[in-house]
């Protein structure tokens, strides 16, 4: 099964650090970057906000596992978004190349 997953970061550093090894380590076919986006969301029991950097990756279920794994060693915050939602439907060709791009898990 094809995912894609949102992952959020404190900064454009750490992006880049996570998708970097996520790429060498083929847990992900590719990351698309997006920088300024504004959270808002309870934490310690009121809300909070943050401006961060949003990570959206495309994956296969067999990854995730190690994908969180990984992403949580690097990441800074307590509590990561690590969160994969399932690709339903989509360019044949490009659903393919992602199987190509994302190391065979067992």
């Amino acid at each position: 099964m094809h995912l894609v997953t949102f992952i959020t970061t404190k900064n454009k550093r750490e992006a880049n650090k996570i998708v970097k090894k996520l790429i060498e380590e083929k847990l992900i076919a590719c990351a698309n970057i997006v920088d300024g986006v504004k959270s808002v969301f309870w934490w310690q029991g009121k809300v909070d906000q943050a401006n961060e950097v949003l990570l959206i990756c495309k994956t296969k279920k067999s990854c995730l596992s190690k994908l969180i794994k990984t992403v949580k060693t690097l990441h800074s915050y307590a509590v990561p978004e690590i969160i994969a939602l399932p690709i339903v439907a989509g360019n044949k060709d490009y659903l393919k190349w992602m199987d190509d791009s994302v190391k065979k898990q067992k």
